[in-house]
């Protein structure tokens, strides 16, 4: 492997988290919505020529299908003849868990990129003598 492919491998997770992360705090300031559903997404392997590269992707946008929370509330605006509204499903303690875990998986990638970027400043020292 490459320096530069590995670079490229490295940001490829570091963008794919940056994503992941956006789709948390979309849910996490929709979580108060109504019928809003919580949006998830996969990553999944780059494939070059049938063979894997290292890299990652995220894979569609999907949107969590578990049920929503019902609410008997005839006074509220959104509420149906038989006086109940549905919440949003999103769960702040998952959020918070998926931003922790995204947030660690960044740092850990950029960590790598640096220690790689030391590594081929290292190399390019070493032939400019």
């Amino acid at each position: 492997m490459t320096l530069s492919h590995a670079m490229a491998v490295l940001g490829s997770g570091m963008k794919s988290q940056g994503q992941r992360i956006g789709h948390i705090a979309e849910n996490l300031a929709n979580a108060d919505t109504p019928g809003y559903r919580r949006k998830t997404v996969e990553f999944r392997a780059v494939v070059d020529h049938g063979r894997r590269t290292g890299a990652v992707e995220p894979g569609p946008v999907r949107l969590d299908r578990s049920a929503l929370d019902r609410v008997h509330d005839p006074n509220h605006p959104m509420a149906g003849p038989d006086g109940y509204w549905d919440r949003s499903n999103v769960d702040l303690v998952i959020e918070l868990a998926d931003a922790r875990e995204a947030q660690r998986s960044y740092e850990a990638n950029l960590k790598m990129f640096e220690q790689v970027r030391r590594m081929s400043s290292a190399i390019m020292d070493i032939l400019k003598r």
